[in-house]
């Protein structure tokens, strides 16, 4: 196995018993993640089903359900990554198009949601993009959404319709553990004080201390650390985020962190966005390595440098198998991870 791709962690749910076939629901999937929603199929055991998600010559997206859904619980994978808005009109349009073919609900799989970071208005005349996200995702069709680490949970209220917002949290856990990167040497630090909640949750399953890096941001994308509070002398630290987007944060977190005593960073974070310049900022950064998962397509070159993967496919797949089976979501994430 490569070394830079992990091995997922197990999942508890009795297959035999709760064994789905392909005759009982059908999973689609557009352009934005494929290699997910294959491996998501696979977890469950059931082939992809088929549908055209292509493009016109005046470059307006096409879409067309290659078989019969009518009655059918319909699952549809699509992150909302590069291109963002292209994959939500893929997304979109998919939804209406399984409406009007009579699946009974069409649930919407969203490993990454995107226009999260407008989530509420910091000034006038400021839009609420994801409140607008999830109107119109409501209007096109979707009856449920799942999703993964949502940049600020209130979205969730944005919704009329129920939001599964799954934690990649444990996979983390599970990850540094094994690793044995755990117990008092060990710091976990949160880069700002909005993922004060994620850290400590983290930082209580490892054994371990907590410390939180305060920054401001006079522009978007770009940061500036004002203090950190926090014991990390002497200590490897563990920075946890939801995403990663120009590396910016992370990089001037982990370079704090050495001025503060720090011997060794590692970091770990849900959605790889690695904007602009991200992966080289990062390869040239003091951090030892990052662990990410795979809610968005991974470039070949992070996975040549100081990235590894970890897969999400086996969440998303249980997430699907208690969705079909009314089966609590919840519980997934309550299991210890040793």
């Amino acid at each position: 196995m490569d070394n830079h791709i992990i091995k997922p962690m197990p999942m508890v749910t009795n297959s035999e018993r709760y064994s789905i076939k392909d005759e009982d629901i059908k999973i689609f999937t557009g352009n934005s993640n494929m290699e997910l929603a294959r491996d998501i199929a696979a977890h469950l055991e059931i082939p992809l089903s088929h549908a055209i998600v292509d493009r016109f010559e005046n470059g307006e997206i096409k879409v067309k359900i290659e078989e019969s859904v009518r009655g059918y619980e319909v699952f549809v994978i699509q992150s909302m990554c590069c291109p963002v808005s292209d994959n939500i009109m893929e997304l979109l349009i998919m939804c209406d198009a399984l409406e009007r073919a009579s699946a009974t609900s069409v649930n919407v799989v969203v490993p990454y949601f995107g226009y999260a970071k407008q989530e509420k208005k910091t000034a006038g005349r400021e839009p609420i993009s994801a409140k607008l996200i999830a109107n119109i995702m409501t209007v096109a069709g979707a009856s449920r959404v799942v999703t993964m680490d949502l940049h600020a949970a209130a979205i969730q209220g944005f919704f009329d319709i129920p939001v599964d917002n799954l934690y990649a949290l444990p996979l983390f856990v599970h990850y540094y553990y094994n690793k044995g990167l755990r117990g008092k040497d060990i710091v976990v630090v949160s880069p700002d004080a909005g993922g004060v909640a994620r850290a400590r949750h983290f930082a209580e399953r490892l054994g371990t201390t907590m410390a939180v890096i305060f920054k401001r941001r006079p522009e978007p994308d770009q940061n500036e650390i004002i203090e950190m509070v926090g014991d990390v002398k002497g200590k490897k630290a563990i920075i946890i985020d939801d995403m990663i987007s120009t590396g910016g944060t992370l990089v001037k977190g982990a370079e704090k962190l050495i001025e503060k005593g720090a011997t060794e960073i590692y970091a770990c974070a849900t959605h790889p966005i690695l904007a602009a310049d991200a992966i080289k900022i990062i390869n040239d950064s003091p951090i030892t390595e990052v662990a990410i998962t795979d809610t968005i397509p991974i470039p070949e070159a992070a996975l040549r440098g100081k990235f590894v993967k970890i897969s999400v496919a086996s969440t998303f797949g249980e997430a699907i198998r208690r969705n079909f089976f009314n089966l609590s979501v919840s519980t997934l994430f309550d299991q210890k991870y040793k």
